[in-house]
């Protein structure tokens, strides 16, 4: 048996069963599966954090009463936390009503009165203006007022369309109030603060007034005054009631009102807690092992994967018995993620069954076992028993969301990118049929970016981030046409057309929009450092593979020259900062001066610092696994940003010593493999090999440049070498579009064409390259 392989395997085999052994000594963890409130009638319950276990609730959250007919009442006692009310597919918050005609509303010292409200129009008056809202654009006294000086690029745009627009293509704003300046969809309002109040278009049309904070804003229905986020709302008909990430089924029985928790559920060592008389507790354990047989829906998602998958992998791979693997683990993906979303999702131990088996797949998979894909792979591990870690020893049920969502996802796009994107790196598609691809591969990065910019924020739209799909679509799209530049057969041709001269426009157009989006989207530099790392290292590939030595020259200096400027600006003080960022130099160059926006960078040092060589408790984090997470748990986005904290808290600088030592070896994979495509290229006997050669190689190197970028990043805000920056630790972070969008689609491709390389050079040992017409 092949040493290497052995190597490879027995490594796999200690994550797996490091992952297996944290899930065995975790503790025993108690959960309420049902809250019973019993309440005659007249009477009247607060219930908060303690009553509900509902870890974002405030202390006092809202109060229950039932009047004297017997009907259930709910009265949010804490405006900062709003409490969501859901009735079917509709959400209505507690400081959310419904505006109509001949309604007053006080806002701070100024009283308006809603003079119309009908066809998703609202008029409001007040002493001096009159204006008019139509959930895109706001008119005072019958024109649009102009942009308000901290817009953005996006808000501007936005508004000039919405005032030519027809109001079915316009896009939804809100009008906010408070403040002293009157510009865009903002109506000043002395004595409030900005952003306490709102008016929006609600799914169904109607406009609705929202409340936020504990400020109070009065509204008048009926000929009485009542502060608008305090009202009484009826439970009658409710399917459930949200109060921060808890979700509580509720259903009324008699005198009782039972509440089911779910999604974040505080825990407790013990099945007892201190609760009010008419609060009454059915407690359950937590089971890492539980398993709800799947819906209708469910099976039919992975029945319909299945086939999608064995059906493309017939036609790629070339096997059955590969295509049938390669389909199986997606399918059964397919099937938990229904069930999760579904609020019967099985526990982590089902999900990293499947994460497993998708990674002994990636093992098994090639003929010949590659550096890149041993790599790969204990990377992919590593990053899942840190999740799993910080799932285990948080003190509620949602931090084991993050591992179970990573399983499933890596499940999903590890077999299924070896099966697709196997096939293209083997040339098992044309070119002209691999340009289609590639044209639809842009089309669908560029409108999800311009839905992130309509209807998003930093964090992405609908869930999802566009901007991972983007990295990985202008990173094939730059290999395509720097492939077709290379080849050395288009000057030869003075005619030249009119597609050639498209080509390189698509990829410096979504170029441009991802520089567009992170200027008017995120808070800092981070996506922009990314792509200069990205521009830089394809550019430097570029410059190496035509024999610019010269320029791979001045290239490379650059780069030092720009890393040195970072690490010297911390010791020149904050002074040197713009006024745009000023804030974060200057807490990153001395955090103790601004302890409460520093609060992240602090925490991370502290937890590095605890951690120390071996972990927190002295043996790497051997004696640790299952247990509490500890303060590590405070960090903000510590399961994101600052996973890598946590990982040193655990497992010390030793673990990420070895760490460091994986991720330096992926990124030379990576770069060797893109160097062998190179070779291959030059080496082909005709066009077409020639170009998935080239295509090959600019594309892994373009993704390791991306990689590395966010190793950089992520490393240098943990250790506060850089100032704050919101990038994920590829591989270690909870990132689901990072994971499915960008990591799984390349190393699949690059694993793919490593093996591709090896079976090119056996052919060429054997017999001679066959032809392949252009």
């Amino acid at each position: 048996m092949n040493p290497r392989f052995v190597g490879a395997a027995a490594a796999l085999c200690l994550l797996c069963g490091l992952q297996l052994l944290a899930i065995l000594l975790a503790p025993p963890r108690y959960l309420p599966r049902e809250i019973a409130l019993q309440l005659a009638p007249g009477a009247t319950q607060t219930l908060g954090r303690a009553e509900l276990a509902a870890p974002g609730a405030a202390p006092q959250q809202f109060t229950v009463r039932r009047d004297g007919a017997g009907r259930w009442l709910l009265r949010n006692a804490s405006p900062a936390q709003a409490v969501v009310l859901v009735r079917g597919g509709e959400r209505q918050h507690t400081g959310s009503a419904v505006l109509a005609t001949g309604q007053r509303l006080q806002a701070g010292a100024t009283v308006f009165e809603v003079g119309a409200a009908h066809d998703g129009r609202v008029l409001l008056r007040d002493a001096n203006h009159a204006w008019e809202y139509d959930g895109a654009l706001l008119l005072r006294d019958g024109q649009p007022q102009v942009s308000c000086p901290d817009a953005g690029m996006a808000a501007r745009l936005s508004s000039i369309w919405n005032r030519v627009a027809p109001g079915a293509l316009a896009f939804r704003r809100p009008l906010a109030f408070g403040g002293h300046l009157y510009c865009g969809n903002r109506l000043a309002v002395p004595g409030l603060d900005p952003g306490r109040l709102s008016i929006a278009r609600a799914p169904l049309g109607d406009l609705v007034l929202q409340v936020r904070g504990s400020q109070p804003v009065l509204l008048q229905d009926g000929g009485r005054w009542e502060d608008a986020a305090q009202r009484e709302h009826a439970l009658a008909g409710m399917d459930a009631i949200a109060v921060g990430g808890t979700r509580f089924a509720l259903a009324i029985d008699g005198n009782t009102l039972r509440l089911q928790p779910a999604a974040q559920v505080a825990l407790f060592a013990q099945p007892k807690t201190e609760l009010p008389g008419a609060v009454h507790w059915t407690w359950s354990e937590r089971s890492l092992w539980r398993f709800t047989p799947p819906s209708t829906t469910a099976w039919c998602g992975a029945l319909a994967a299945l086939l999608l998958a064995s059906l493309a992998g017939l036609r790629l791979a070339g096997s059955a018995r590969t295509a049938i693997a390669s389909a199986l683990l997606p399918a059964a993906a397919v099937l938990l993620l229904v069930m999760q979303r579904s609020g019967a999702g099985p526990g982590a131990g089902w999900t990293l069954l499947l994460a497993w088996g998708a990674l002994w797949h990636a093992l098994l998979w090639p003929r010949r076992l590659s550096l890149l894909g041993v790599v790969s792979v204990l990377l992919l591990g590593a990053g899942l028993l840190v999740q799993l870690e910080l799932g285990l020893g948080a003190r509620d049920s949602a931090w084991l969301r993050h591992v179970e969502t990573s399983c499933v996802l890596l499940a999903v796009g590890l077999p299924l990118g070896l099966l697709l994107l196997g096939g293209l790196a083997r040339g098992a598609l044309s070119r002209p049929v691999t340009e289609w691809l590639l044209v639809l591969l842009a089309i669908a990065a560029l409108g999800g970016l311009l839905l992130q910019v309509a209807f998003g924020d930093e964090t992405g739209v609908f869930e999802i981030q566009p901007v991972e799909f983007a990295k990985l679509a202008l990173a094939a799209l730059s290999a395509h046409c720097l492939a077709l530049a290379t080849s050395g057969v288009a000057g030869k041709d003075a005619r030249r057309h009119w597609r050639d001269w498209l080509r390189p426009l698509v990829p410096v157009l979504l170029f441009v929009l991802l520089l567009a989006v992170a200027l008017v989207q995120v808070d800092d530099y981070s996506p922009l450092i990314l792509l200069l790392v990205w521009g830089a290292v394809t550019l430097l590939a570029w410059c190496l593979a035509t024999g610019r030595q010269l320029g791979a020259g001045l290239v490379g200096g650059a780069c030092c020259a720009l890393l040195a400027g970072a690490l010297a600006l911390q010791s020149a003080g904050p002074g040197l900062a713009g006024s745009f960022y000023a804030e974060r130099f200057q807490v990153w160059a001395d955090p103790t001066v601004h302890p409460h926006t520093g609060q992240q960078m602090l925490l991370g040092a502290r937890a590095v610092q605890e951690g120390g060589w071996r972990g927190a408790d002295g043996l790497l984090g051997i004696t640790s696994l299952g247990g509490p997470a500890g303060d590590a748990l405070r960090i903000p986005a510590v399961q994101d940003d600052f996973a890598p904290s946590f990982l040193i808290n655990r497992h010390g600088l030793a673990g990420a010593l070895l760490l460091w030592f994986l991720q330096a070896a992926l990124l030379a994979a990576l770069l060797h493999a893109a160097a062998a495509a190179w070779r291959v290229a030059g080496g082909a006997g005709d066009f077409r090999r020639a170009w998935l050669g080239r295509f090959q190689c600019f594309l892994l190197a373009g993704g390791a440049a991306f990689l590395g970028g966010h190793f950089l990043l992520s490393w240098g805000t943990n250790l506060a070498l850089f100032p704050i920056m919101g990038q994920p630790m590829s591989f270690l972070s909870a990132g689901g579009s990072h994971l499915l969008f960008f990591i799984c689609p390349l190393l699949a491709f690059g694993m793919a064409s490593v093996q591709s390389f090896e079976e090119n050079q056996s052919c060429r040992s054997t017999s001679n390259t066959k032809s392949w017409p252009r």
